[in-house]
């Protein structure tokens, strides 16, 4: 370790902060080699400590301290300290004004935190504790400040120089130089703080709020991506006319600023005013962009937008809160794309990554609480725990009290806490508030870690005419937390009669039905009955609908029910869960049945019934395309190894492919007639729900109908991969031809496309992740080959992601290879690229962080390789933190 074995920080030990900071001036000098900064702090004692006398102690990495002063008075070095990361002045007055003149080396950050250099551009990235690289500072959310910036640069070389608020003053320079000042009016912790200085394009538009003011809105980007910044305009009106009229929430400043970066850690950053984008989250045309990439620029376009209120003029206290601000805004955007498209789609695939990947996490070595308890390095909480479970913990707030009474609760939490660092606990009490509903065992969902398992069982009193359901929950052991208390789940079903329609609701002995087809049931007790009176016939109980809480469910259902709730739910979630779960177990069928011989597995049988509920869903004309497209979608490999345990990779792998197979060879005709029903008549390019999903639904069917190497479906690929006049159809032919067996043409697309894209790095980008992905052609060897190509950059965390990390989570069938090199490849480059970014590192461990699931021999490679990481010298906390906590066994 660098000093010694990292500390944990925990929620317990909170303390508000002994000084805090009125206002914050800060002066940049861009020069060739390095950075000079000022910066000018008024400084008080905070009046809510109990800490009277305490040293002042700021906050700073990588600093190279070139003069400091206490009220215009210059500091000698026997005036403050440094040491372990912070600058500490023991003897300062209650109220003083501090000004540190650092300076930094933006082009040797490789971090890409704090202010660092992507090409030719600046830029910074100050979440969670970046800003500590720029300047000595109290780098903690509760501390607000208000923020002057000036900045000074060449003109030539950084015509275009940008920070958070209004542009103030601007002027030239008589050496070749010139200035800005931008001023924030709004106080905010310095992780908020931005700053760009480059030569960049400027795409201009306006938006007109609702109170009538005019908003200035400006894109900037890299003069080669000038053509892609329509669509992410477009997402910014949309989003900023959603918050008005869903939240009531109107933009608060007079312009607002997006600027796309190519190297860039996360993919977005909602810096008040100034949201720094990852490239390839918000650069979108047709000819570059799948409609996938349009829909994920749309949602964190909106993502950044809905933070200006909640995360930016509302913010979190400590980041033990983090879920405060992202779980919100996750649940905001991933409203505002249900309204915008199909809500069921929407519904889907947020539960997709719940059930497949954040559930996983709930499972692993890192689980923690959607409020975690403790932490060694913070970047390692950016989990799909603090923002997907913690957007289902909002969620389940909002099914408890209605749309109305949550919209009246979110209404008071702005107001009653604009401008301040708060918790979850306020947020919390706010809803308590206006609904007059108790949420304290609820709070449980913020202080336990683990997925809840529900059991279900019914019975039937034909005499009686009741139906009763019988309700059980409890929650797995999770590091630090052995036994769990009872959940407050709302839990939402319906029931079906033997026509399909949903019946009345009768629960208990009332006389009156439910206003709705579904009840959203309170369930609070680890074992709960529920009866229902007048259930004239024996129902099929649609359970959990929309799945209305984070939580695994078991229920015994036969295939003939699940084929009935595909056909007949109401619920459109549960239509698609339910084939999940017919398809689910026809696989898991094959993969614990009696042949163990892998060559043999081709040989097993398929259940018919599947079959048959795949081929009415193709040749009913009357369902939505985009449910659809989802429901023919087979559980995936990575889902399939997270409901299983002591799991033989290969084996899933070749029982899926059976399933899809015989799905293919016995489905191939109404495949063929879905292909061409969903061609589209027009060849001007639309961002429509319905041409979304007529794309979807034909290049799914071409996908399965390459898998069984149909030869006419080859024809029709390659015609579609060479004609195509958008990328949707062009990469769903390509990756259709990836997971083939038809090696010329593969071989002879995946290089066309890349002679014609070479230029566009979002596009290599894809490029580099249709080859990783691979399980036909990619295995190891391909993969270093592919980190030697000159388009790679182990500098750009995009490159990473698109090849290292795309074998690790998508290849599992070569990564997972039984000798154990996909798990040493993967050692080695966490190894490497800890020395240089961290951040990236560490979340590059958790595959090998499942290490649990596998079987015994695929458990010890990967042990052995944690093992080697944790050896291998002096590792970053982030590394350290993860490689450690995955070692406990």
């Amino acid at each position: 370790m660098k000093d010694s074995q990292p500390k944990s920080i925990y929620l317990k030990e909170y303390k508000v902060p002994p000084f805090i900071i009125e206002s914050t001036h800060l002066t940049f000098e861009l020069e060739d080699s390095f950075t000079r900064v000022t910066s000018v702090l008024k400084m008080q004692r905070n009046p809510l400590s109990q800490e009277r006398s305490a040293p002042l102690l700021l906050d700073g990495v990588d600093l190279q301290l070139e003069s400091l002063a206490v009220d215009g008075q210059l500091q000698s070095a026997a005036d403050y300290q440094l040491a372990n990361e912070q600058l500490k002045l023991p003897n300062v007055a209650d109220s003083f004004e501090l000004t540190c003149v650092t300076i930094i080396k933006p082009a040797e950050n490789t971090c890409l935190e704090g202010l660092y250099l992507s090409s030719d551009m600046y830029c910074t990235q100050c979440e969670a504790q970046g800003f500590r690289r720029i300047t000595y500072y109290l780098d903690r959310p509760d501390v607000m400040s208000s923020f002057q910036t000036k900045i000074i640069a060449s003109k030539k070389k950084y015509p275009v120089l940008l920070s958070n608020g209004n542009l103030v003053e601007a002027a030239d320079l008589s050496d070749g130089r010139h200035y800005v000042v931008w001023e924030d009016p709004f106080k905010k912790p310095c992780y908020l703080f931005a700053l760009v200085a480059g030569n960049l394009h400027l795409h201009e538009d306006s938006f007109v709020t609702c109170s009538g003011r005019k908003i200035a809105l400006k894109m900037f980007v890299e003069h080669e991506n000038a053509a892609k910044c329509d669509h992410a305009i477009a997402s910014l009106k949309k989003s900023m006319t959603w918050d008005e009229e869903v939240y009531g929430r109107e933009y608060d400043l007079d312009i607002f600023m997006i600027v796309a970066v190519n190297d860039f850690n996360m993919g977005a950053m909602e810096n008040k005013g100034l949201n720094i984008f990852n490239s390839s989250c918000v650069l979108a045309t047709p000819e570059t962009t799948t409609d996938a990439g349009f829909d994920r620029v749309e949602s964190i376009v909106a993502h950044e937008y809905f933070h200006n209120w909640s995360g930016n003029r509302v913010t979190c206290r400590d980041w033990f809160q983090l879920s405060l601000k992202e779980g919100f805004t996750v649940f905001r955007d991933s409203e505002f794309t249900a309204d915008m498209a199909s809500r069921t789609v929407k519904r889907i695939e947020d539960v997709n990554v719940l059930r497949t990947a954040q559930f996983a996490e709930d499972a692993g070595p890192m689980a923690h609480p959607v409020r975690p308890e403790s932490y060694m390095e913070i970047s390692n909480f950016y989990t799909l725990t603090v923002y997907e479970k913690g957007a289902e913990v909002v969620r389940m707030i909002h099914t408890l009290l209605g749309a109305k009474t949550f919209r009246q609760g979110s209404d008071l939490y702005f107001e009653r806490f604009d401008g301040q660092a708060v918790t979850t606990d306020d947020f919390v009490q706010t809803m308590e508030e206006v609904s007059g509903k108790s949420l304290r065992q609820f709070v449980r969902w913020y202080e336990q870690a683990g997925t809840p398992v529900v059991d279900v069982s019914s019975s039937y009193d034909p005499a009686a005419q009741t139906y009763t359901l019988k309700l059980t929950q409890h929650c797995p052991p999770s590091p630090g937390q052995p036994v769990k208390q009872p959940y407050h789940i709302p839990f939402a079903l319906g029931l079906l009669d033997a026509s399909g329609a949903d019946m009345p609701l009768y629960l208990g002995v009332t006389d009156t039905p439910a206003e709705s087809s579904t009840l959203v049931l309170d369930f609070t007790n680890s074992e709960q009955v529920f009866v229902f009176n007048r259930v004239v016939e024996e129902p099929v109980p649609s359970l959990l609908r929309n799945f209305s809480a984070p939580v695994r469910l078991n229920y015994a259902y036969t295939d003939a029910q699940l084929m009935f709730l595909m056909q007949h739910d109401s619920d459109g979630f549960n239509r698609w869960d339910a084939g999940q779960k017919l398809a689910l177990r026809t696989i898991r069928e094959i993969i614990d049945g009696p042949l163990q011989n892998l060559e043999l597995l081709e040989k097993a049988s398929v259940n018919p019934l599947l079959v048959s509920a795949y081929r009415a869903l193709l040749t009913d004309g009357q369902l939505d395309r985009a449910l659809v497209a989802k429901m023919l979608q087979l559980p995936s490999e990575q889902y399939l190894i997270e409901v299983s345990t002591n799991v033989d990779v290969e084996r899933v792998h070749l029982a899926r492919e059976k399933v899809k197979r015989q799905l293919a060879t016995d489905l191939r005709e109404e495949l063929k007639s879905c292909y061409h029903a969903n061609q589209s008549a027009v060849s001007e390019y639309r961002f429509t729900s319905a041409e979304v999903a007529s794309r979807t639904l034909k290049n799914a069917a071409l996908g399965y109908l390459l898998s069984i190497n149909d030869e006419q479906a080859l024809g029709w690929a390659v015609k579609q991969f060479e004609q195509g006049s958008n990328m949707t159809d062009c990469l769903g032919a390509l990756a259709a031809l990836m997971q083939s067996d038809f090696e010329a043409e593969r071989n002879r697309s995946i290089g066309e496309f890349y002679n014609k894209w070479e230029r566009d790095q979002q596009v290599v980008e894809l490029w580099f992740s249709l080859q990783a992905a691979s399980q036909v052609s990619t295995r190891l060897p391909e993969i270093e080959a592919l980190l030697v190509h000159p388009a790679f950059d182990i500098k750009n965390p995009n490159k990473i992601r698109s090849v290292i990390g795309v074998f690790a989570t998508q290849n599992l069938r070569n990564f997972h290879d039984v000798s154990g090199s996909g798990y040493r490849f993967l050692a080695d480059k966490i190894i490497q690229l800890d020395k240089r970014n961290p951040q990236i590192a560490s979340r590059l461990v958790t595959p090998l962080s499942r290490w649990s699931k596998y079987d015994e021999k695929r458990q010890q490679l990967m042990l052995a390789e944690l093992e080697r990481i944790m050896a291998s010298g002096s590792l970053s906390k982030d590394v350290y933190e993860v490689v450690s906590k995955s070692l406990v066994r």
